[in-house]
């Protein structure tokens, strides 16, 4: 095997190796803190996470297999895993506009995407690293290469994991651009019922004007031949039950705009809704396994589209 190939099976098997030990400690780790087993974890689809696969190789190759002293070696490894993750948070944000996880809650963290007791967290897994378990694993890794099945499993291996990267991302693309077409519709829903709103709110004043205005105006007759005799002020008020039974057939086609109005709004909401869960449905299931997998995850422009979706993934799973 060519050396630069060869280097290259290397780093690459490490990297899948270090980043399967990474997203294990990932589910311990969140399923110690929930006290139950967590949803999968990790960008991926597989059992990897990346991230870690690539601070573990930064600071082997930065610090040349770890520092003499393990104090440097924490320090060393926790600056640069540290800054390895607030790069892919800052990274993956501008790229897919969604915000992956978020320390804010924590104290002493930076700008939410580092925080003091995850990087402490790194530099003690960088001592153990360095100092413990990569002479064994390197040793591992290059016993597999030197056998017969090592280039053709890493070449496997290659082909299953960026095939992956391929699926992940694509999710990742799909879900920011579900979440922008939700926030789209619920904009245009909105604007469609407040203008619907505000007529029928117009059609129900005039109503109430007119039918405020035929009330006074019957007052006023009546207050003016109350001191007739009653058979007079029964003459007069013949008129004005003809005028009140005029007055409500001119009314009517207000209440029936009135109506119309009323079912105008209703069809605009049930049309919304099936533009909407047509959105909801055209996520698959690595879409879904996505987002789950990133509990904080919200969406810097419409993170109001993305907790409607959870809610709607949320409900429709309670309803299997």
């Amino acid at each position: 095997m060519p050396a630069v190939l060869s280097q290259f099976s290397y780093g690459f098997l490490l990297l899948l190796l270090y980043s399967f030990i990474g997203w294990c400690g990932e589910m311990v780790y969140c399923s110690l803190g929930q006290r139950k087993l967590c949803e999968k974890r990790g960008f991926l689809n597989g059992p990897l996470c990346p991230i870690y696969g690539h601070g573990a190789l930064l600071v082997l190759w930065a610090l040349h297999g770890g520092c003499k002293n393990p104090l440097f070696t924490f320090l060393l490894g926790a600056l640069l895993t540290s800054a390895v993750e607030y790069v892919t948070s800052f990274v993956m944000e501008k790229l897919f506009h969604m915000r992956w996880w978020d320390y804010s809650k924590h104290r002493f963290n930076l700008n939410g995407r580092v925080c003091l007791l995850n990087s402490t967290l790194f530099g003690l897994a960088c001592v153990f690293l360095c100092h413990v378990a990569h002479p064994p694993l390197s040793d591992l890794v290059g016993d597999v290469l030197s056998g017969p099945f090592g280039p053709p499993l890493t070449a496997v291996l290659l082909a299953v994991y960026l095939a992956d990267i391929a699926v992940s991302v694509r999710s990742a693309i799909r879900v920011s651009a579900s979440i922008r077409k939700l926030h789209a519709l619920q904009a245009e829903l909105e604007e469609k019922l407040d203008a619907l709103r505000e007529e029928h709110r117009a059609a129900e004043a005039a109503r109430r004007q007119r039918l405020e205005e035929a009330v006074t105006a019957a007052v006023e007759r009546v207050e003016e031949r109350r001191t007739e005799a009653a058979e007079a002020l029964q003459k007069k008020l013949e008129p004005l039950a003809e005028a009140g039974e005029t007055l409500q057939k001119k009314l009517e086609p207000l209440t029936g705009a009135g109506e119309e109005l009323a079912q105008r709004l209703e069809a605009a909401k049930d049309e919304a809704q099936q533009r909407l869960q047509s959105v909801y449905r055209r996520l698959d299931f690595f879409d879904r396994r996505l987002v789950n997998s990133f509990p904080t995850l919200r969406s810097t422009r419409h993170n109001d589209a993305l907790e409607k979706l959870r809610s709607y993934w949320a409900e429709h799973k309670s309803h299997r």
